[in-house]
């Protein structure tokens, strides 16, 4: 049986998360964790991932472990950037197409995935900092255009306010606009809803 400071240990090499096979690896069996777990020393954050039942993890933190190749995206990314003042009750993703559909079955954080071509995930990435963290989202003028895309899903006071801020930041940069609008088929949304205003 793997003692406490290798446990520990383990754990803080891979910043605080480790997947069952990983568990497995240290030499624990089925059993050990299934013990692991009920004696509150390992607590599952969801299916295949765990971590030490004392460490508490904020919800920037755990996006940043559990999901590294995530884009914060749509709701989320409007409100970090002032163009909504709805606080999402959940983390909005951009992620692969092709990502098991299984990891967001997560109780906390609340995620709202969006699948995407791998192409469109690098498509106007920045830094955003939340919680301390830097993460990964989409640039001001990539989440207008997708916005766009979206539209006919969208809560409509969220798009309508959204289009509104977007038009009157400073910091927007419409050739970039009309550069992934291009990309994201949207040049014509972006001459009826925005074009007016420029």
């Amino acid at each position: 049986m793997i003692s406490n400071d290798e446990l520990c240990n383990a754990f803080a090499k891979k910043k605080g998360i480790l997947q069952t096979y990983e568990l497995y690896d240290l030499g624990l069996s089925k059993y050990e964790i299934k013990n692991l777990l009920q004696a509150d020393v390992l607590e599952r954050i969801m299916k295949g991932y765990f971590k030490l039942a004392a460490k508490d993890f904020t919800e920037a933190e755990l996006i940043q472990r559990l999901y590294p190749d995530s884009v914060i995206c749509m709701d989320s990314a409007l409100f970090y950037y002032g163009y909504s003042d709805r606080t999402p009750i959940e983390w909005y993703l951009a992620v692969d197409k092709d990502i098991s559909k299984a990891r967001f079955n997560i109780d906390y954080p609340q995620i709202k995935p969006y699948y995407l071509e791998p192409y469109l995930l690098k498509l106007g990435v920045e830094n955003g900092l939340f919680e301390q963290l830097h993460l990964k989202i989409f640039s001001r003028d990539r989440v207008i255009c997708d916005c766009l895309f979206y539209e006919m899903k969208m809560d409509i006071e969220i798009f309508n306010k959204a289009i509104l801020n977007y038009i009157k930041d400073p910091q927007k940069n419409i050739s970039k606009l009309m550069e992934y609008a291009k990309v994201r088929k949207v040049e014509k949304k972006v001459y009826n809803k925005i074009g007016t205003w420029l």
